[in-house]
């Protein structure tokens, strides 16, 4: 399924080293792309710092002077930048009567600022080069669907399936494709820290009776980013085993 279809192609993952994020940098790297690989995590690049086709920079996915840097160094060192998957983002829980700025702000700097200027900056590097290119924003199905204590998370996640929407407009001309992924529920280290019993759980309340895996999300990332899906931009392709259809919520 993945044989040599990125061959050639360099992209940036951010939030590379575990959960979605590494099967994304997986299924990329057996497609045959080269990548820049950003975790704020430095150790869960480790095992991607030997091969040849990587290049690993640990930091803060927010951080603007960061992003120019994952932008810069695919030039650099491949000599182009060919797709982006701006993976990055974070989930804070709170009351909405008690979310403070700060919480507010945490959220909205990686899931959005980050989010926005890495766009920008791959973008503007994509058309400079004149030979188009593909970007997927990870959002999620909270988003889509109301959840509790969830209420700033789900703001940044829904600007993402607008900002993918809006861009069309002006990547378009440039051959520039934008999409989104929204998953649901999907069993992770850090979901699985975060809640007891989380796949269980999650499994009774998805239609098709399975929480997602992040190889599901990596299969999606792999079709935007193939020829097959060259006429699709603009769109948000939501896996999560039909739960938004019912959107069941687990008793606490």
């Amino acid at each position: 399924m993945y044989d040599n279809t990125l061959k050639g192609k360099t992209g940036i993952v951010t939030a590379a080293g575990n959960g979605i994020g590494q099967a994304i940098t997986d299924v990329a790297l057996r497609g045959g792309a080269n990548l820049i690989l950003n975790d704020l995590d430095q150790a869960s690049l480790n095992s991607y710092n030997e091969q040849a086709n990587t290049i690993c920079v640990p930091g803060d996915a927010c951080d603007l002077d960061h992003i120019k840097e994952l932008v810069q160094l695919a030039t650099h060192h491949f000599g182009q930048l060919d797709f982006v998957v701006a993976n990055a983002g974070l989930t804070e829980f709170g009351d909405f009567f008690d979310f403070t700025p700060a919480q507010f702000r945490k959220v909205i700097d990686l899931n959005l600022q980050g989010t926005f200027f890495l766009v920008q900056g791959a973008a503007s590097q994509m058309r400079l080069q004149n030979t188009g290119g593909r970007i997927i924003l990870i959002s999620s199905v909270i988003g889509q669907r109301a959840y509790p204590g969830l209420t700033a998370y789900a703001m940044s996640k829904a600007a993402l399936m607008m900002m993918a929407r809006n861009l069309v407009t002006e990547l378009s001309p440039y051959k520039i494709t934008i999409n989104c992924i929204a998953p649901g529920a999907t069993l992770t280290p850090r979901t699985a820290q975060e809640e007891d019993n989380y796949e269980s759980t999650w499994s009774k309340l998805v239609p098709l009776g399975k929480v997602c895996y992040p190889h599901d999300i990596a299969a999606a990332t792999h079709f935007l980013l193939s020829e097959a899906a060259g006429h699709i931009t603009g769109q948000t392709i939501t896996i999560d085993g039909g739960w938004s259809a019912v959107s069941k919520l687990p008793h606490h």
